[in-house]
C-alpha cells in the first residue's frame, strides 16, 4: 500500500507541474512577447505618428526659371561688304603703253585714233600683227601682262611704218622714241625704201616744191629723189592719224628737233609697210 500511494503521489506531482506551465504561459499578454525572449529584442517599437500619404509641396509642371525674352536667330542688321571695282581695262593699257613710250595721247581710257595707232605700234614690237584696229582681249592681255618693255630687232637707225603711221627711232639697241607721223597721201605716197641720211637742213625753210609749205629741220635720206625728207611742220595738227603729205613724212614737234640732233649723216632710215584705209 505504501508503495502504491507513492505512484499515485508522484503522478498527481506531475500533473500539477505540467498544469503550472499551462497557466503562465496563458496569462502573458497575447501579443507581447517577454522580455528575455529574442523577439522582443528585434522587433522595433511602432512610430508614435503616421506618415502623411500626400506630399505637402506639389512641384510645378512649369520651370520656374524661363527665359525672359526669346533669343533672336537673325541677325538684326545685314554685313556690310565693299563691292569689287570694275577695273577700265582700256585705261590700264593706255597707262602702261605711254609709260612704256608708246604715244596714246590723253591717259583716259578713251581708245581714240591716236592709241591705236600706239596699239599697231605694240603689236609690232611684240612680233604679232601690226593694224590699226580696236582693243581686243588679246591685247590687255598682251599689255598687262608684259613684265618688261620690248626691245628692238633691228639695228640702229630710223624706221617708219606706214600701217600704224609711227617712227621708230633706234639708239643703242634700244628705242630711244615712238612718235607719230604722216606718210604720203594717195597720189603721193611715200615710197617703200631704204636709205641713209645724206643731208639735213637745220630750222625751218619752205619747200622748193610747194608754196607756202614750211618744213623744219629737215632730213634727206634718199639722194635719187632728193626732195623726200623727213620734217617738221607748221603746225602738229598737220600730222593726221593717216597719210596726208606730198610724199614726205611729217613728223611730231618737238620730236622731229631731237632726232635731227640725233641722227648723223649716214644714218639708216627705212620706210615700210601699207596703210589700210577700211581698218
Amino acid at each position: 500500500m505504501t508503495g502504491r500511494r507513492r505512484l499515485v503521489a508522484g503522478a498527481l506531482l506531475i500533473g500539477l507541474v505540467l498544469t503550472g506551465c499551462t497557466d503562465v504561459a496563458a496569462e502573458e499578454p497575447s501579443g507581447s512577447p517577454s522580455p528575455g525572449s529574442p523577439t522582443a529584442a528585434k522587433t522595433p517599437s511602432a512610430p508614435t505618428t503616421a506618415p502623411s500619404a500626400t506630399p505637402t509641396a506639389t512641384p510645378s509642371g512649369t520651370p520656374t526659371a524661363t527665359p525672359t525674352s526669346t533669343p533672336t536667330a537673325t541677325p538684326t542688321s545685314k554685313p556690310t561688304t565693299t563691292p569689287t571695282a570694275k577695273v577700265n581695262y582700256a585705261l590700264e593699257v593706255e597707262k602702261k603703253l605711254d609709260a612704256w613710250g608708246f604715244p596714246v595721247g590723253d591717259v583716259d581710257g578713251d581708245i581714240t585714233l591716236r592709241a591705236r595707232q600706239a596699239l599697231c605700234a605694240w603689236r609690232e614690237t611684240n612680233g604679232l600683227p601690226a593694224h590699226r584696229g580696236k582693243l581686243t582681249t588679246a591685247d590687255v592681255r598682251s599689255v598687262l601682262l608684259a613684265t618688261k618693255r620690248p626691245a628692238p630687232t633691228k639695228p640702229d637707225g630710223i624706221y617708219v611704218n606706214k600701217t600704224c603711221q609711227v617712227l621708230y627711232q633706234v639708239k643703242n639697241q634700244t628705242f630711244r622714241r615712238i612718235v607719230w607721223v604722216s606718210t604720203g597721201a594717195p597720189g603721193y605716197e611715200t615710197p617703200n625704201r631704204t636709205g641713209k641720211v645724206w643731208r639735213k637742213w637745220a630750222g625751218a625753210h619752205e619747200s622748193s616744191l610747194y608754196d607756202d609749205a614750211y618744213m623744219y629741220d629737215s632730213i634727206y635720206f634718199l639722194k635719187d629723189r632728193p626732195g623726200i625728207a623727213l620734217h617738221g611742220s607748221r603746225a602738229n595738227s598737220l600730222i593726221k592719224t593717216y597719210p596726208a603729205s606730198h610724199r614726205c613724212v611729217r613728223v611730231m614737234r618737238p620730236q622731229i628737233n631731237r632726232i635731227f640732233a640725233e641722227s648723223p649723216i649716214g644714218t639708216t632710215v627705212s620706210v615700210y609697210g601699207e596703210y589700210k584705209y577700211d581698218s
